[in-house]
């Protein structure tokens, strides 16, 4: 494999930036380009995280949101998985230096290897985009099965531009990731279509590459 191949060249997941030789640089990008430190921090208060709630952070890359959910709500058990080991070995050091206790799991989305009804809250951050349009409608539907009832769904992705200038942003971000279903305004269906209810998109953010969206959805 060359340093310009994308990593699970037969197109299970878009990883890191892409490129494995990028991977040391998804951190400073995504505080760069994503606005990290805001977005992640109205995520961890949107999903406002109980003692008792056992939580998985799906596609959780370098293991940043997992650290802020667990140091936010110590009580918590937290686990955190994505399918790409270098970024789980990243993870793995972050929560060693920060000193709090996650599970970390290597697995796909769109096969979790959890039983029904095992998590009260999911969350995903900037993950959806990395894979297919099919593996996102399955991802949906392992996420509905493994949430418990009453559970909550609570994504950071790219979402349906405001305004010009962020619908041009957002033509970059197509070039190197699956980001349409989010630009062109799908996600919430694709929520509804897999059982989730009370979909709602609670903040946006302006960045370099276009618009990410926070949202939040229930099972019944």
């Amino acid at each position: 494999m060359t340093v310009d191949q994308p990593r699970q060249s037969e197109g299970r997941y878009i990883p890191a930036l892409r490129y494995r030789w990028l991977t040391p640089l998804y951190d400073p990008v995504l505080r760069w380009l994503f606005r990290e430190d805001a977005m992640k921090a109205h995520l961890v208060a949107q999903a406002a995280l109980r003692p008792y709630h056992r939580v998985l952070d799906l596609g959780c890359g370098t293991g940043t949101l997992t650290v802020l959910l667990k140091e936010a709500q110590p009580e918590a058990t937290l686990i955190g998985l994505d399918g790409d080991h270098e970024v789980l070995e990243i993870a793995r050091r972050k929560s060693a230096v920060a000193g709090v206790e996650i599970t970390w799991d290597h697995g796909m989305a769109y096969e979790l290897p959890y039983p029904d009804g095992s998590f009260d809250v999911v969350l995903s951050s900037l993950m959806l985009h990395h894979i297919t349009r099919e593996q996102r409608i399955r991802t949906l539907s392992e996420v509905y099965r493994v949430l418990r009832p009453g559970g909550w769904l609570h994504v950071a992705d790219f979402g349906k531009p405001q305004s010009t200038l962020m619908r041009a942003l957002s033509k970059v971000s197509e070039l190197l990731e699956e980001t349409e279903d989010g630009v062109e305004g799908r996600l919430p269906g694709m929520f509804r279509a897999a059982g989730l209810e009370g979909v709602e998109e609670t903040r946006r953010f302006r960045t370099p590459l276009g618009t990410l969206s926070l949202y939040r959805a229930r099972k019944p």
